[in-house]
């Protein structure tokens, strides 16, 4: 009889998660242990609160992953943009424009003049 597929990974997903929680349970009570001594400090306090949600972190991780995956298969797939309109072909004009050459004229003035400064 053969295993569907993903069958093991989730498993191991769940393995991983549940021994994480048990270790970081375990270390969240040794801090308690250090806190109730009489040397023990309110930063062993924190650290009790701290490492159970260390070991909540990798179901969370997990779980967020498959939240994801999930969303990206129902979203649809996002048409390509349309390609852009050619750019048009500037010709240059037999003519030549008046009004043009006297700005030119003009800037090139202003420029001389700039630069004499």
């Amino acid at each position: 009889m053969r295993e569907r597929p993903g069958v093991a990974r989730k498993l191991l997903v769940v393995g991983v998660s549940v021994l994480a929680l048990a270790v970081c349970c375990g270390l969240a009570w040794w801090q308690w242990e250090r806190f109730s001594s009489t040397n023990g400090t309110f930063q062993n306090l924190g650290y009790v609160l701290q490492w159970p949600l260390f070991g909540l972190a990798p179901a969370y991780m997990f779980w967020r992953f498959r939240k994801l995956r999930q969303r990206a298969a129902a979203e649809p797939v996002p048409e390509p943009a349309p390609a852009p309109p050619p750019r048009p072909v500037v010709r240059p004009d037999d003519e030549e424009d008046d009004e043009l050459t006297a700005y030119n004229r003009y800037l090139a003035a202003l420029n001389a003049n700039q630069e004499s400064r």
